[in-house]
């Protein structure tokens, strides 16, 4: 069994080979590792090669692969059956959770996916505000519905699509597009369009990591109050990443309606979407906006969001412990990128990190796109020759795992000197 001839395989029955175009390695050249198992800090391919994983499954597993107390909550609650269809005592415990964390949730519902989140958040914002308008950010990335695929981050970007074809004109009539990081592109919107949401990742993560500006997110703030436009938070990725509280450790709790994902399923197919009660009680049944989902609190994936969101209550000290590392990491590439004349942009927020092969700092999705991705390409093959797993784009952010220790890291560092020296020598070639 090998990684070529497996994905030769699934290329028969699925799409491209992969179930998410990113994994296909699309923007990096050659072909994706075929994963046999996860555990702790790594991954494990079919060849039984081992990669130091710095992907986490795009975010969730902030506690490494294979966790004993997520995967114990898991089989404990398989044995009283992995689907209700009907309320659960689960939903409740776990709603409790994330709302204690967050001055502006009262309410919380949970979906299966950050696209569900979103897009359903956006239904109801609508749907409170009366009006149609919606504002999203160049480059942001809030999954695939159809209003939102323009101008999109993510696998979006990698494969030089801002949008998607079969997304309609009309689909999209109402979605307006501001530059982040721009207040002015912001206002000059909301001068000439009826706006009813606006929706913004704080911390971007779907561009590169791309943090808001602190004063960008307060006059934001400022303008949805002035015109009654509800703002949604997207924290499906920096949710319980970025911080115990998420983007609100950076910018306050600022959003009208906030959207997890990622961590709260401990690894599992859980997001939420949640806000003050006014807002919230638009939902049905009390409320005149539908959204439903059949494996909605899904009583696996509850209990997996109640260990993961445990662990984190009982471990203050984690988020430290891992932006350190970040810190650690990306100060590596930098240094090592420095001393083979390469440019390299970096930031760290949480346990989020994020590099550009760029000669200037990014603060958009315009900048984003200047960066070197034919550099990037040469680095991720260096290193992933050299058993260090990254996303396979320039244009995604990284992640770190309590499991990783400090001498992980300084192996990736010593590989990435190791790949920037192979790609200056095959430059000089």
């Amino acid at each position: 069994m090998n990684n070529h001839d497996e994905f030769i395989e699934a290329k028969k029955y699925i799409p491209g080979g992969v179930n998410s175009p990113v994994r296909a390695f699309g923007s990096v050249g050659g072909e994706p590792i075929m994963i046999a198992k996860g555990e702790g800090a790594y991954l494990i391919d079919v060849e039984n090669k081992r990669y130091l994983d710095f992907i986490q499954s795009w975010g969730p597993l902030i506690f490494g692969h294979c966790d004993i107390d997520i995967q114990n909550a898991i089989q404990s609650a398989l044995s009283n059956g992995i689907s209700y269809g009907a309320p659960n005592l689960n939903e409740t415990k776990l709603a409790k959770m994330i709302t204690k964390k967050f001055e502006n949730i009262d309410l919380v519902r949970f979906v299966s996916s950050g696209t569900e989140a979103t897009m359903s958040a956006i239904r109801v914002a609508r749907g409170y505000s009366g009006k149609s308008g919606l504002i999203k950010f160049e480059g942001c990335y809030h999954g695939h519905s159809d209003a939102l695929l323009v101008k999109a981050g993510s696998g979006a970007t990698t494969y030089g699509n801002a949008s998607s074809a079969g997304v309609t004109a009309g689909a999209v009539a109402d979605t307006h597009l501001a530059i982040y990081n721009d207040i002015q592109s912001v206002k000059d919107i909301f001068n000439t369009k009826e706006i009813g949401a606006v929706i913004i990742e704080p911390i971007a993560g779907n561009m590169g990591l791309v943090p808001a500006k602190p004063e960008f997110m307060k006059e934001l703030k400022s303008l949805c109050e002035k015109h009654n436009a509800v703002l949604i938070i997207d924290e499906v990725m920096s949710g319980f990443r970025a911080s115990e509280f998420g983007s609100a450790t950076y910018y306050g709790a600022i959003g009208d309606l906030v959207t997890f994902g990622k961590v709260i399923g401990g690894g599992m197919n859980v997001a939420a979407f949640g806000g003050k009660r006014e807002i919230m009680n638009c939902l049905s049944p009390d409320g005149a906006v539908y959204q439903a989902g059949t494996l909605s609190g899904n009583p696996l994936a509850m209990a997996a969001g109640i260990a993961a969101l445990n662990k984190i209550e009982q471990n203050p000290g984690i988020y430290s412990y891992l932006q350190n590392l970040a810190n650690k990491l990306v100060n590596g590439f930098k240094q090592a990128a420095d001393e083979n004349n390469i440019a390299l942009q970096i930031d760290v927020r949480g346990s989020m990190f994020g590099f550009f092969f760029n000669e200037n700092p990014v603060l958009n999705y315009t900048d984003a796109l200047k960066s070197d991705t034919k550099m990037f390409a040469k680095f991720h093959a260096a290193m992933l020759k050299r058993g260090v797993y990254l996303a396979p784009s320039q244009f995604e952010t990284g992640f770190i795992c309590t499991a990783m220790k400090e001498s992980d890291i300084d192996y990736a560092i010593q590989m990435a000197k190791e790949s920037f020296k192979e790609i200056k020598n095959q430059n000089l070639e």
